[in-house]
């Protein structure tokens, strides 16, 4: 529970700090309220993380299925599903009160709830297949290190594990941040009906943010 929680709150604390900074309405205060939003999440993603393990412990569930599942197959999705909430979580604001979407020339033309939805959803989608991949690619290769007898003893295979874990996580950073532009694109008739009278552009530009 305890590293699950460490975990989130590194995740959630870099999602705050690099979400789209659209300013909002006086009376809305982003930060406190993405704080707060955060916490929740964190305190959920890690109770959701950490449940299998605790529940599997608790009613002494020692069967190879159930040790199958809950320490290799389970822990990769999950932690993927929890990233991704996390992430929508701490940036829901975006799409409650909108994003600046800009013209071709950078011109501000509106506050769009529809694009900070957009936004939101892409960068949760790229969080969910970094931490999935990164520790499902691992767990897979790990495997076929076993039964190939590659490693005689538990430390040297812990070792590996994080090696292996270490080398995915490098090379899948790089990947999911490219997965969507930083720069995102919204077509004009996918805006609200406010901004449609603001501009003639077909395609309109927002920051997507981390």
């Amino acid at each position: 529970l305890f590293l699950q929680f460490v975990f989130h709150t590194y995740t959630t604390a870099f999602t705050l700090m690099n979400g789209n900074g659209t300013p909002k309405a006086e009376e809305y205060s982003l930060h406190q309220k993405q704080i707060f939003y955060g916490l929740g999440a964190i305190s959920y993603a890690a109770c959701a993380g950490a449940l299998p393990l605790v529940f599997m412990n608790r009613y002494t569930l020692k069967s190879p299925l159930t040790q199958l599942i809950v320490r290799r197959l389970l822990p990769a999705p999950l932690l993927g599903l929890t990233s991704a909430f996390t992430a929508a979580v701490v940036r829901s604001p975006e799409f409650e009160h909108g994003i600046e979407v800009m013209d071709r020339n950078g011109k501000v033309v509106g506050v769009s709830r529809n694009a900070g939805e957009k936004a939101v959803r892409e960068t949760a989608l790229s969080r969910a297949v970094l931490f999935g991949t990164t520790f499902v690619l691992p767990e897979l290769l790990v495997h076929f290190v076993q039964r190939a007898e590659l490693v005689k003893n538990a430390r040297s295979l812990a070792a590996v594990r994080m090696f292996l874990i270490t080398s995915v996580l490098t090379g899948m950073v790089p990947v999911s941040l490219s997965m969507f532009p930083q720069c995102g694109e919204i077509k004009r008739a996918d805006l609200e009906p406010e901004i449609l009278s603001s501009t003639e552009d077909t395609e309109l530009f927002y920051n997507r943010g981390i």
